[in-house]
């Protein structure tokens, strides 16, 4: 199977194109020749058969070839809301989540939260996140990249969403009064856009948990045991992928 590589230029056939220093020094790694085969895609949908045409000191060169309509794409559209953990553990939730099929990442400032950015700081974490979307949307074979929204206060974020519109469903994770996962899963089936809102290692606040349910959110459980907060929202995903994927 050819290697796979993000372009951010956009595609058509029969065109020449510079691959990105992080795809030329893949092709690199690779050992790849003039004319070995690749494919890539910009995220627009879909993906080229593509070949290497030159290397140089100065980068690497492709040529599209044939488009190929091939998507991978969950058809519920889930964007996973969530309290930023610290370290690199929110690495592993975007990396993970764009795998099972996330079509959108939110990260969140919530009144629990350890890991804190603005300005400066914020921009080139969101830009670091959407690097490793990228790059496991080349690896899992999605051709449509995830977006990882700049980190919002979850109050501003919560007001932003407006009245809940057909056909969506909003869940945020909890333990108190919790619709129990076999009952809400089953809900989605009928659904074509989910929210999942999921809180930070102490857990969202009471009073954001109420302002989260009059924007519209339910309340939804994963059992008895306590998830780190990176763990409960690939295990929604997890489940959700497995669930819609043959659907």
């Amino acid at each position: 199977m050819p290697p796979r590589l993000f372009v951010e230029a956009a595609l058509a056939a029969d065109r020449v194109f510079e691959l990105s220093a992080a795809a030329a020094r893949h092709v690199q790694v690779l050992r790849l020749q003039p004319g070995d085969a690749v494919t890539v895609f910009d995220g627009s949908g879909g993906q080229w058969r593509a070949r290497i045409e030159a290397m140089t000191r100065r980068g690497v060169q492709a040529r599209s070839l044939e488009h190929e309509a091939v998507e991978r794409e969950l058809p519920l559209a889930v964007t996973l809301a969530l309290s930023m953990p610290a370290g690199e553990r929110m690495d592993g939730v975007v990396e993970k989540a764009t795998e099972l099929g996330a079509a959108a990442i939110q990260p969140l400032l919530s009144q629990r939260s350890v890991l804190r950015l603005s300005g400066e700081r914020a921009d080139k974490r969101r830009a670091h996140w959407q690097a490793i979307a990228r790059a496991a949307c080349e690896q899992c074979g999605r051709n449509r990249v995830p977006p990882v929204h700049a980190p919002t206060d979850l109050a501003a974020w919560l007001l932003s969403l407006g009245s809940v519109p057909p056909g969506q469903l909003r869940w945020q994770l909890g333990w108190h009064d919790a619709l129990a996962w076999h009952e809400a899963a089953p809900q989605s089936a009928a659904a074509a856009s989910l929210i999942v809102l999921s809180g930070p290692e102490g857990g969202l606040s009471d009073d954001e948990q109420s302002m989260a349910a009059r924007c519209g959110f339910v309340m939804v459980g994963l059992g008895p045991r306590v998830l780190r907060a990176d763990t409960a929202p690939l295990a929604v995903m997890a489940s959700l992928s497995l669930q819609h994927g043959e659907r």
